[in-house]
């Protein structure tokens, strides 16, 4: 698990991490939530629908207060389920603060700081499919214009294929294809890996504190 200093804490971390499972996973929420929408979009347009993967798309990854309570659910049932993460198609990606590779995808991350406060940006960045990575530029200090740039890869995978930061690197400088990318999703993707099983918040939270692992 990618320790992040400063820009967040250790629960914001977790949060993260869970949200990073349940976008890779097609079966979860999140995926039956992008594919619905992304065959309303389409059915607008009058277009075919292929793969939503491959059409850009924002996530938004909500770090709710830890102490944050909601009604009829546990914020741990709500972050399990990846109720957190809103998924929405990109309708003009020429307008987003980053240029999207194909199949990359727009991330915002949005924090509580307080409970029953309103949800303001904490950083931006970009998913990477293939690699199940979300790479962020988190707000350090808003005021004095600070970010942390860092990469939070899939808790699950723990060999990444050796060399898989330089393609990452070359995908994003558009030197490569993702079809290039080593393909470690599909470990994590019930669509693909009908034997995966996600873990829970619980589980999430136990191996960040060094009392579990997967």
């Amino acid at each position: 698990m990618t320790t992040v200093l400063g820009a967040i804490n250790k629960f914001e971390q977790c949060v993260l991490n869970i949200s990073a499972i349940n976008i890779c996973n097609q079966e979860s929420y999140v995926g039956q939530q992008m594919r619905q929408k992304y065959n309303q979009w389409m059915g607008e347009t009058d277009q075919t629908v292929y793969n939503p993967w491959l059409d850009t798309h924002q996530f938004t990854i909500y770090l709710p207060h830890p102490d944050q309570e909601y009604e009829n659910i546990t914020l741990e049932a709500g972050l399990t389920k990846g109720y957190n993460v809103e998924v929405q198609p990109v309708d003009n990606p020429s307008q987003l603060p980053y240029r999207i590779p194909r199949g990359a995808h727009f991330v915002v991350v949005l924090r509580q700081k307080g409970l029953d406060s309103d949800f303001k940006i904490a950083g931006t960045g970009i998913f990477i499919r293939p690699l199940g990575v979300l790479s962020l530029d988190l707000i350090a200090d808003l005021d004095r214009g600070e970010y942390q740039s860092i990469t939070i890869k899939h808790p699950i995978i723990r060999d990444y294929p050796e060399g898989w930061e330089d393609k990452l690197n070359l995908f994003l400088k558009g030197e490569i294809s993702s079809e290039e990318l080593p393909q470690v999703v599909r470990y994590v993707d019930q669509a693909f890996n009908e034997d995966y099983r996600q873990p829970s918040w619980h589980d999430i939270y136990l191996a960040a504190t060094g009392f579990a692992g997967f």
